[in-house]
């Protein structure tokens, strides 16, 4: 929220290794990249969507930082 971005939480089964990690108890952030169409042959990505994401991981890696 910090970056302008609402965070949205829900449960992703599947297709990513935190999805596993999470299942065995190790909960895991799923951080959006910004992509569109994914997996398709339309499949691509906004510049500006990418710095948003890089603007939440730096925001995150602060919060952490900061609770040491």
């Amino acid at each position: 929220e910090s970056v302008g971005i609402e965070p949205v939480r829900h449960i992703i089964r599947g297709g990513t290794d935190g999805s596993k990690l999470s299942f065995m108890g190790l909960p895991c952030p799923n951080i959006f990249t910004g992509e569109m169409a994914i997996h398709s042959r339309r499949e691509y990505v906004v510049v500006q969507d990418m710095e948003a994401a890089l603007k939440t991981l730096i925001a995150l890696v602060q919060r952490w930082e900061s609770h040491q």
